[in-house]
């Protein structure tokens, strides 16, 4: 039996974050560790999404919109705005910081945003390797089409092609549209998999799924996934962690010791400075 999962969510002002991973039942899929669905939201003019300058190490980061617009900054001196069906992976490694933002002009005006934002744990050898980030527009990345299905291969392979995105471990991250009454089979390509309904009603081998929800799969199996509303969902997973991960904040490492490091290098300003956002996020107590 699949295993459904309840996201926890988070009011941030009239903007709901759900977040699907990790929970009880996973605490990861694949090498993604963190699974965020934002929205869907629409701001008033003058509001926004503001995530202030914060750190990260031993991840990547990987943000695809389905509408809306971000600003992303950071302290290597990346500027990019990202737009539905682009990819943003940036990674974190040894460590790094960022924000992400509205774009003002955006603001003078009503606005949508709803996507996904995700963290992939680095493989040991890369917990920490160099920092970088990179932009993909929604053209470089494989398209697929049939029977009422649209499939965008974000990263990693999937449907027998790959992704541009350059990934640190076997993994699969592909966008689905679906028209109403549309049926797609989830291949049996990866060992750890799971789907999450971003947006309408859908049934995986004939049984309910709920919006909104994240579906863990069981290995082996080619379950059948079928719209009955037109759909939005996000397809997940590859291969799992090599070694149990710590997470405290925005924090990812296989060592507690590398965490706690981390803390400290924050709170000292060693992770930089980002030029045109300095506002400053404080250490959490806890």
């Amino acid at each position: 039996m699949a295993t459904i999962i309840t996201p926890r969510v988070h009011d941030l002002g009239g903007f709901q974050v759900r977040r699907a991973v990790p929970t009880i039942q996973a605490r990861s899929v694949g090498p993604f560790v963190f699974v965020d669905h934002m929205g869907p939201a629409v701001f008033e003019a003058g509001r926004g999404v503001d995530v202030r300058p914060h750190p990260h190490i031993g991840l990547a980061t990987v943000t695809f919109l389905w509408s809306g617009t971000m600003t992303h900054r950071d302290t290597l001196g990346s500027v990019q705005d990202i737009n539905p069906g682009d990819v943003n992976w940036m990674t974190a490694g040894r460590g790094i910081a960022h924000s992400e933002r509205t774009p003002s002009m955006l603001r003078k005006g009503q606005h949508p945003l709803h996507g996904m934002q995700t963290w992939v744990a680095l493989p040991l050898p890369d917990e920490e390797t160099a920092p970088s980030f990179i932009h993909h527009p929604a053209t470089t990345l494989p398209r697929q089409h049939s029977d009422g299905s649209k499939r965008r291969i974000v990263a990693g392979r999937g449907f027998g092609e790959e992704s541009p995105v350059k990934v640190f471990s076997d993994t699969l991250y592909v966008a689905l549209d679906l028209d109403r009454d549309a049926e797609l089979v989830l291949e049996n390509s990866h060992p750890e998999r799971a789907v999450y309904i971003l947006e309408g009603e859908a049934q995986l081998d004939g049984a309910d799924i709920p919006a909104m929800h994240l579906v863990v799969l069981d290995p082996g199996t080619r379950p059948k996934l079928r719209a009955k509303t037109p759909l939005k969902a996000m397809l997940l997973g590859g291969e799992p962690l090599d070694a149990p991960r710590h997470m405290w904040w925005n924090f990812v490492s296989s060592s507690k010791e590398r965490i706690e490091q981390a803390k400290q290098d924050w709170l000292d300003g060693l992770f930089g400075k980002i030029e045109g956002d300095d506002e400053f996020i404080p250490l959490p107590e806890r």
